[in-house]
């Protein structure tokens, strides 16, 4: 006989009773269901409690899988599937903070990409010999990469110790400066020594960008896709509108008949120059005045997942320069996760320098000539790109700590690969690939420091990883055409048929087998960091103490 027809009518009326419950449990949230089906419940005569307990579970299952989207895939835990690029960077443009910051670096980049075009050619026409115009770009380019690997350390100190917002006004009101100062001067040394100030007050300007950012979004996991927006606007958006910019300035001669009498000798290039300054004041003005988020400090330490141990009583009372950078490599050296990021990116810095470096020789030994060179230089853009592109998608499905160091391993093994290649089309395949995984390693490493560092230490920590990128990659460029050539070339014999191996195969070789090994042991000391159950839906902004304070909306 059937359950129904056992059923009373005190029993038909208990369960219509529970059926009408669990539809008004589909309104409400899944865990204030699972709350209300885990309390006891008292069974009714007729035996129709055991029949209304499967009938309200099983609703509150239906309901569960309704809020969280149907049921979970196999193995895929409480992680959320990952939404679309476009569809992360709406979620970040819509919070105002990060919106403004993103415009004032948008600001901030085009007078940078403005002032070394501006800076390059009026050097060229102020030079007093031919090789005073030759020099002049690298010299420039030089000027501006130097204060990166003498003081970003100091920086990053800075950028701790005081407070982020004025640091980056005052970095800004001085670049403006010493930009009006080299036009009105007119001095091609000048315009060598500004440089170097200009990139002095930059470097102060960085880490306390990036220090601050992870603080101004809802979700740790945020992290990566505010770094690929910065990186878009960067060297995406601006290069191509400083490019227009001093396009339209210095052509305006030109296109409108403009004379030197007008404008005074290198007139129009001078007025780009002081473009780019005025830049540099909108943003200074931008910034104190719309990014009050950035002047505001962590209230204490945050819930677990984050690297290394709570800042103690010393450096909340603002310790000197000394302390602080003692600290620092206290933590560098306590800390694995960090500890492991540093040395698996010496090995990327220094094999990526070694390829650089080898570039041009080994595109000559693959027969391909100056085209070969250029097809290589587009397959390693292109990876980064991709690589760039997808690491959060690949970081949904692995943590950020062994992706890291995967990342970095499959980079050196590829690096084998390329030296030991025998043709172009395997060559452009490998380079391609290692690109990616570089574009990997290097928003995995980003994304770790925004938001696996507190925020007491990400200033020095972010200015340590920038100034190992410069150092590192510097000088591996600069070392490996002087390997190539003192390797030189030697004939192989393989297989009855003669070979002529260069120096840049076994520099190449080199390079691939030291990231594999760094990466490994970066792999081995990140992997077993501890991480909160939450990690991954965490707030940076409830880990640094401002809970609600920077997930408004316009």
């Amino acid at each position: 006989m059937s359950s129904a027809r056992l059923m009373t009518p005190t029993t038909r009326r208990t369960a219509a009773s529970a059926n009408s419950s669990s539809l008004r449990l589909m309104g409400r949230r899944s865990s204030q269901a699972v709350t209300r089906s885990d309390a006891p419940r008292r069974p009714s005569a007729g035996g129709a409690g055991s029949f209304t307990s499967a009938l309200s579970t099983s609703s509150v299952r239906w309901v569960r899988m309704r809020v969280d989207g149907g049921p979970r895939a196999k193995g895929c835990g409480s992680r959320r599937a990952p939404a679309s690029s476009l569809t992360r960077a709406r979620e970040l443009l819509a919070v105002r903070a990060f919106r403004r910051l993103w415009i004032v670096t948008g600001l901030c980049s085009t007078a940078d990409w403005l002032a070394l075009f501006g800076l390059a050619a009026l050097g060229s026409t102020l030079a007093s010999s031919a090789a005073g115009v030759n020099f002049t770009f690298s010299g420039v380019l030089f000027a501006n990469l130097l204060p990166g690997l003498l003081f970003a350390p100091i920086a990053g100190l800075i950028a701790d110790r005081f407070d982020r917002r004025a640091v980056m006004v005052v970095a800004d009101l001085a670049r403006c400066a010493l930009l009006l100062s080299i036009a009105v001067a007119n001095s091609y040394w000048w315009i060598l020594a500004g440089s170097f100030f200009v990139q002095m007050a930059a470097t102060m300007w960085i880490p306390a960008k990036d220090a601050a950012l992870p603080r101004l979004l809802r979700r740790s996991e945020q992290v990566a896709s505010a770094v690929q927006l910065g990186l878009v606007m960067t060297y995406g958006i601006t290069v191509v509108t400083a490019g227009c910019l001093f396009t339209l300035l210095t052509g305006a001669g030109t296109a409108f008949g403009v004379s030197d009498e007008v404008v005074g000798m290198n007139g129009l290039t001078r007025i780009a120059v002081i473009v780019a300054a005025l830049l540099y004041l909108a943003s200074a003005i931008s910034i104190a005045a719309l990014l009050p988020e950035l002047s505001r400090r962590p209230a204490g330490s945050g819930p677990g997942g984050r690297a290394g141990p709570t800042p103690s009583p010393a450096l909340d009372r603002g310790p000197v320069m000394g302390g602080m950078l003692h600290d620092s490599v206290s933590y560098i050296r306590d800390v694995p996760l960090i500890r492991g990021l540093l040395i698996g990116m010496t090995g990327a810095f220094a094999a990526g320098g070694a390829v650089v470096g080898s570039a041009q020789p080994y595109a000559l030994s693959l027969l391909g000539g100056q085209a070969a060179f250029g097809l290589l230089l587009l397959a390693a853009f292109l990876g980064l790109v991709v690589g760039i592109v997808g690491a959060p998608k690949v970081a949904h499905r692995v943590t950020h700590e062994r992706l890291f160091g995967v990342a970095v391993v499959v980079a050196g093994g590829v690096l084998i690969l390329v030296a030991l290649s025998p043709h172009l089309v395997v060559s452009l395949v490998a380079v391609l690939m290692v690109g990616a995984c570089a574009g990997t390693a290097f928003l995995t490493g980003t994304t770790i420091i925004g938001s696996r560092v507190e925020d007491s230490m990400r200033g020095r920590i972010n200015a340590v990883y920038q100034s190992m990128l410069k150092v590192v990659l510097g000088c591996s460029v600069a070392l490996s055409p002087l390997l190539v050539t003192l390797i030189g070339q030697h004939p192989v014999q393989l297989g009855g048929n003669n070979f002529l191996i260069d120096g840049t195969r076994p520099v190449i070789l080199g390079g691939g087998l030291l990231a594999a090994f760094m990466g490994g042991i970066a792999y081995r000391q990140m992997r077993n960091h501890p991480r909160s159950p939450d990690h991954e839906n965490s707030n940076p902004a409830d880990v640094d103490g401002m809970a609600g304070a920077n997930g408004r909306t316009s």
